[in-house]
């Protein structure tokens, strides 16, 4: 198991919960502020996701709020086990049919997301995130 409290293991956390959390962050405000919960809504309606009216506000504010607590390193686990299946639900949903180029349509993109997710809901957020404060000491790894 790897030793998620050794600095330079923290540092690589650190450096995954900015760039996903980031990126997920970015996706939720373009979905809320950007096409708006009502295009967000359409859209999710267009691709045939199941009750589009809930699907679409909830993931649009799982991943901005989602991705910020990433970035905070506050409830990692939880959120990256809720953003992995955020991830899975737009492959097989939208992405899957596409093949794997991100450029077709393909799953590339959501994959990288989805494993990214996985991995710190495995890790936790090392030393550097919020989780040790806030639950009052070293959060456990998943396995």
């Amino acid at each position: 198991m790897t030793n998620t409290t050794k600095p330079a293991a923290s540092l690589g956390l650190l450096v995954l919960r900015l760039v996903m959390g980031g990126v997920f962050a970015a996706h939720g405000a373009q979905k809320v502020f950007e096409f708006t919960l009502p295009g967000t809504v359409q859209a999710f309606a267009g691709m045939g996701a199941p009750l589009p009216e809930i699907a679409g506000p909830v993931i649009a504010f799982l991943e901005l709020i989602g991705g910020i607590l990433l970035i905070a390193g506050l409830f990692t686990r939880p959120v990256g086990v809720l953003l992995a299946a955020d991830m899975v639900g737009a492959i097989v949903l939208v992405h899957l049919g596409n093949g794997i180029w991100v450029g077709d349509g393909g799953w590339e993109f959501a994959a990288v997301l989805g494993a990214g997710a996985l991995a710190l809901a495995f890790t936790g957020a090392g030393r550097y995130g919020l989780d040790r404060a806030v639950l009052r000491g070293p959060v456990r790894a998943l396995a």
